[in-house]
């Protein structure tokens, strides 16, 4: 009975042991292995073109196994294996060998063309991310019979972790730089890597420990910069604020006073948007198009509050493994029913008939050109060999939740806005014949006025992205979101003012083909924002076709996004400044 009483009581403590600490809770005894992965390798300045660990002739267990993965994890180019290192948690390691291993003439070389390229490594420990360099280069070892650098291999690696309890707080991997190998020449050696592991007790706690990867980024110069492209932002505000009041609002009440004199020869000389009041609510051309254009734009709108929400509530933070490329697959999903119900909506606000079209052009007139652009990429990245290349299984997944989640819910949305439809609303009657347009100066026409609402909002918006582009492409963090959704917030502001300024000269020159334009000039930001990326890609260290195709096929699917947006925001600005001095001029 003792013997059984002793070996229930070591069960029982056991079982207790296993069930406080483990890698799903982050807690763990002493002795016990925290998950260890490498993840990928790559050249520094060129943060899209990485490659799976074992690509460079590494220690590596046998088998390799691969982590199971999830769709963001895969989209953002993480393929986690194991690793032969052990970090049993709070044992030290001094100088354990990892293994032996004879490198040949073409390992040699590999490792070379990493060192030249100044090729980093990933790791994640305990779902932690920590980044070290392969190998380094020592230019001042030229001498008179060689006239060419050295170059050398680490072959040792210091693990420096820190602990809180039985949690793991931070590490960092460190390379001895005196125990190298010399890797200048192509010729076979034996080389014997190994690692050390240090563990020491922090104070910090575990609710904090992603904090330090942030901290770079949230330097007081930095923030100074965040705060000064602010202030910069709401001083043109202020300043199109201004100016809209004084020049357009005033002459808008003044318009008005005319109309309601009914003096009809300063009418005819100072009042041109009044006559085209029978063209102005014609229904614009390529309806279906246009109103996949609102149904999109709105969709993609609702989507990114859907994105500052979950950053908000701590959903999204910095290397949250795949949560963020997960985010926007589903919620894309998800949104396509706001994307059919705006497009049938609008649609039968002019005809009960032929909304199907409307809401099918919504649904491919972003994801249409996105699978086509991403297709591209995913060749050239095939071809390169890097992670960033898609699986079968993973492009088989997004065809399978497009079809049978993202059309359904865009299906439902749009029999939804027929249901609930309704007739659009016009102050004024639309004639049967369309009234001709007078001759317009170049500076009237759309191209000048698409140049000068895209630039004045991009120069509000200029400095932070600067900061988003150097999150997306490279390893700065985008630290403030308040900051980022503060100026997210000026640009729909700026957005809006300009579309009814633009459209206000529109009218006032009695040119009722208003639509389609506050589409354009709304939208317009966008194309200076493409325009930004490709000049923030030539300020870079970033080189070769890879990395520069990837550079400009996603930003230009970001920035159709944003034209797709702020387009949509134009046209709703531009259409309630008309319905407002329409039905103010029928009241009068």
């Amino acid at each position: 009975m003792e013997a059984l009483k002793i070996s229930l009581i070591l069960l029982l403590l056991t079982n207790l042991r296993s069930s406080t600490s483990s890698a799903d809770n982050h807690r763990y005894n002493v002795g016990d292995p925290a998950p260890l992965f490498v993840n990928k390798v790559g050249p520094l300045n060129n943060p899209s073109e990485t490659y799976q660990y074992y690509e460079l002739p590494f220690c590596r267990p046998d088998p390799v196994v691969h982590k199971k993965e999830s769709l963001g994890e895969v989209l953002s180019g993480d393929r986690l294996t194991s690793a032969l290192y052990k970090l049993n948690f709070r044992e030290n390691r001094i100088a354990e060998t990892l293994c032996h291993k004879k490198l040949e003439g073409d390992d040699v070389a590999r490792f070379r063309d990493a060192v030249i390229n100044d090729f980093y490594f990933q790791m994640y420990y305990d779902d932690l991310p920590f980044w070290g360099f392969v190998g380094k280069i020592e230019e001042d070892s030229w001498t008179l019979e060689e006239n060419t650098p050295k170059y050398f291999l680490f072959k040792h690696v210091q693990f420096d972790v820190l602990y809180n309890g039985n949690q793991v707080i931070e590490i960092r991997a460190f390379s001895d730089p005196d125990q190298v190998v010399d890797i200048t020449e192509d010729v076979g050696i034996d080389v014997k890597f190994t690692y050390s592991v240090t563990w020491n007790a922090t104070s910090a706690a575990f609710e904090t420990r992603m904090d330090r990867y942030s901290r770079a980024s949230s330097l007081p110069i930095l923030q100074q910069i965040h705060w000064f492209s602010f202030i910069n932002s709401i001083v043109i505000i202020m300043l199109l604020m201004g100016l809209l009041t004084l020049l357009f609002m005033r002459r808008l009440k003044n318009d008005l006073r005319k109309c309601s004199t009914g003096d009809e020869e300063e009418e005819d000389k100072e009042v041109g948007w009044k006559y085209i009041h029978g063209d102005v609510f014609r229904c614009p051309q390529n309806l279906s198009l246009f109103c996949a254009v609102l149904g999109t734009g709105t969709q993609l709108l609702t989507l990114v509050c859907c994105l500052f929400v979950l950053v908000c509530f701590g959903v999204l933070y910095p290397y949250n493994r795949g949560t963020l490329g997960t985010a926007l697959v589903t919620l894309y999903s998800v949104t396509s029913v706001v994307a059919g119900y705006t497009a049938a909506s609008f649609h039968c606000q002019f005809a009960e008939t032929g909304w199907e079209r409307s809401v099918l052009l919504a649904g491919i007139l972003y994801a249409g050109p996105f699978f086509v652009i991403v297709s591209i990429l995913n060749v050239v990245a095939v071809s390169y060999g890097v992670t960033a290349a898609l699986p079968s299984g993973t492009i088989m997944a997004i065809i399978l939740i497009y079809a049978f989640l993202t059309i359904p819910l865009l299906a439902l949305g749009g029999v939804l806005g027929y249901l609930f439809r309704s007739e659009f609303y016009a102050p004024c009657a639309t004639k049967r014949y369309p009234r001709e347009i007078p001759p317009l100066e170049w500076y009237r026409k759309t191209p000048f006025q698409m140049f000068l609402g895209g630039f004045l909002s991009f120069s509000a918006i200029v400095l932070e992205l600067q900061h988003l582009y150097a999150s997306l492409w490279g390893y700065k963090i985008c630290t403030l979101p308040s900051i980022l959704f503060l100026t997210f917030i000026i640009l729909i502001l700026l957005t809006t003012m300009l579309s009814v300024g633009l459209t206000y000269i529109q009218l006032s020159v009695e040119d009722h083909e208003w639509w389609w334009r506050s589409v354009l000039c709304g939208g317009s930001t966008a194309m200076f924002m493409l325009a930004y990326s490709i000049y923030f890609y030539l300020r870079s260290s970033m080189s070769g076709l890879l990395q520069l195709s990837f550079v400009i096929g996603y930003n230009g699917c970001m920035c159709y996004a944003f034209f797709l947006m702020l387009g949509t925001i134009g046209f709703c600005a531009s259409l309630m400044f008309v319905r407002y001095i329409y039905r103010a001029v029928k009241s009068e």
